[in-house]
C-alpha cells in the first residue's frame, strides 16, 4: 500500500538531488576552474557573486584552497607534485580517496601562498565562504524547507554522492580512461562530460588550459560553455581567449 508513495519519494528526491548536482557542477567548471583557476573568462561581480553563493551552499569549497590545488595539479601533472595523480597513486586510489587528497592538499599553506595569490581573503570569506559547514546547511535548510525533510534530506544525501563521485572521476577515471587526441595523459569521456558539465572532456583541456571551451570538436558536448555562451551574449560575460593555445604537457613514464 505504501511502495508506490516511497517510490515516488526516492524518484523525486533523485531528480532533485541530480538537479542541484547540475547547478554545483556548473558553478565549480564555469566559475572556480575556467574563471578563478584559469582566468579563461571573466563575470561581472553580480555574476561573480551568484557562482560565489551557489558554490559555496552546494559544495562547501573554498575557492583559494581550490584554485591552488588545481593549479598545483597543472604544474606537475602525473608527476611527483601532482597532488591526485593515477598515474602515481593508481586510479582506483584517487577515485576512492579524492576529497581526502584534496583536503590534505588545500591545507597546505605552502601550496596557497604559491598557487592562490592572486585571490586574496576578503571579508565576505572571514565572515561566511570560509565556512564550509555554515554554508552546507544553508543550502540543506532550503531542500528542507522548500520539499520536506524526508524529500529534502534525501535529495541533499543523493547530491553529495553524485557531485563527489564526478568530481573524483574527473581526477581519476578521465586521467586513465578516454580518447586522447592530444599528447598528454588524461583523456576525453563524453558520458562524463555530461555530468560534470563538460568536465570529461580532460585531455582537451590539458591541452589548452586557457581556453573556456573545453569541447575542440563538433561532435563534443560541453554544457559548461553554453552557460559561459548565454553569459556572453547577454554582455555578462567575457573570455579571455577566442583561440586555442596549446601547451607542451609534462608526461609521466608509461
Amino acid at each position: 500500500m505504501y511502495a508506490v508513495p516511497m517510490l515516488l519519494v526516492l524518484a523525486w528526491s533523485v531528480l532533485i538531488g541530480f538537479g542541484v548536482s547540475c547547478i554545483a557542477f556548473v558553478s565549480s567548471t564555469v566559475f572556480l576552474h575556467r574563471g578563478l583557476a584559469h582566468r579563461a573568462v571573466a563575470f561581472k561581480r553580480p555574476i561573480t557573486e551568484i557562482f560565489r553563493f551557489l558554490v559555496w551552499i552546494t559544495t562547501g569549497i573554498r575557492p583559494r584552497q581550490w584554485v591552488a590545488v588545481h593549479r598545483k595539479h597543472h604544474a606537475f601533472t602525473d608527476v611527483e607534485g601532482d597532488p591526485h595523480s593515477p598515474v602515481l597513486l593508481g586510479w582506483f586510489k584517487v577515485q576512492r580517496s579524492n576529497v581526502a587528497l584534496y583536503r590534505r592538499e588545500a591545507r597546505n599553506t605552502e601550496t596557497l601562498r604559491r598557487y592562490a595569490k592572486d585571490i586574496p581573503q576578503t571579508r565576505a570569506d572571514r565572515w561566511f565562504y570560509d565556512h564550509a559547514l555554515f554554508g552546507l546547511s544553508i543550502g540543506v535548510a532550503f531542500l528542507v524547507v522548500v520539499f520536506g525533510p524526508l524529500v529534502g534530506l534525501l535529495a541533499a544525501f543523493v547530491h553529495v554522492n553524485i557531485y563527489l563521485g564526478g568530481s573524483a572521476a574527473v581526477n581519476a577515471v578521465a586521467h586513465h580512461f578516454g580518447r586522447r587526441p592530444y599528447p598528454n595523459r588524461a583523456g576525453n569521456l563524453q558520458w562524463l562530460a555530461l555530468i560534470t558539465a563538460g568536465e570529461g572532456l580532460h585531455n582537451n583541456h590539458h591541452a589548452a588550459p586557457t581556453s573556456a571551451r573545453l569541447s575542440h570538436r563538433w561532435f563534443e558536448i560541453d554544457p559548461g560553455w553554453w552557460v559561459i555562451r548565454t553569459l556572453m551574449m547577454m554582455r555578462l560575460a567575457k573570455v579571455r581567449l577566442t583561440e586555442l593555445h596549446f601547451v607542451s604537457v609534462k608526461r609521466a613514464p608509461a
